[in-house]
């Protein structure tokens, strides 16, 4: 009975976890997640409208309840690139801002109920593995931390050019000696490679480890009477937890891009 249970459980857990794939040749590093990448998308085209209409609803007298809200987020962002920014804020201003409400978007999928969701999606759409989080896909966070990477690049070619930018790579921060170029590209690979890597998992992370605790209570409340009372209980007071988990996180990996896209605008 113990190895049923157990059966079950892990059953339970692994079906929520698993993902929607598309193989575009025999699996491996070309395999699609489908359900990570329509989420996204959809989520951005929401958050892209969202903005839209706002901005396109302001006006210059007494504004609405939710355009001053934007105008507060907005400033709120503005602030913390002028903190850190000090070049022109025409593109990272509000570059930061729709990433944070992306990713902001992303997170709070944690929240759909989980047994909820897999019941419609199995008896309306058919679908027997879906997942709604796209933050809690490393695949997700590891290519928006590429994005902020490759424009890291493209800033440090722009404001240095193109010999400055690898005069640098080559150069600092040991010296232009050629001895020691070898050692100075070996530090700086390790600075950009370790850059996106610490960016995506630690938003993953924290989001995966959310979704795990929310299928554990979920299955603990599955037991008896008294667990469901408990896991109840357990889960309001994990969701009102979470929900500064969701905002703290989308705001980490805001201030993260704004401090790695100023840093490439800086000379060693």
């Amino acid at each position: 009975m113990a190895a049923e249970q157990e059966l079950n459980a892990t059953s339970y857990i692994q079906h929520h976890l698993s993902f929607k794939v598309h193989s575009l040749a025999d699996g491996g590093f070309w395999t699609l997640h489908v359900d990570s990448l329509v989420t996204g998308l959809i989520l951005g085209v929401v958050a892209t409208l969202l903005m839209w209409l706002v901005t396109r609803g302001a006006s210059v007298g007494v504004p609405n309840k939710r355009q001053a809200f934007v105008e507060l987020l907005f400033e709120f962002v503005d602030e913390q690139v002028k903190g850190i920014f000090h070049g022109n804020r025409g593109f990272i201003a509000p570059a930061a801002l729709t990433v944070f409400v992306w990713v902001l978007l992303m997170n709070a999928m944690d929240f759909l109920p989980a047994d909820i969701m897999a019941w419609i999606l199995e008896h309306v759409f058919h679908q027997h593995e879906f997942r709604f989080v796209p933050t809690a896909d490393v695949n997700t966070t590891f290519a928006l931390s590429l994005s902020v990477l490759f424009l890291m690049i493209y800033f440090s070619i722009a404001v240095k050019g193109l010999g400055g930018w690898i005069h640098e790579l080559f150069c600092a921060p040991f010296g232009a000696h050629p001895l020691l170029w070898p050692f100075n590209f070996l530090f700086n690979l390790v600075e950009y490679v370790s850059k996106p890597l610490s960016h995506s998992l630690r938003l993953f992370g924290n989001i995966y480890a959310g979704e795990i605790i929310f299928l554990l209570l979920w299955l603990w409340a599955a037991t008896s009477l008294s667990g469901a009372f408990f896991g109840a209980i357990l889960g309001i007071g994990w969701s009102i937890f979470h929900i500064l988990i969701v905002v703290l996180q989308a705001y980490i990996f805001m201030m993260l891009t704004i401090v790695y896209i100023s840093m490439a605008h800086e000379s060693h």
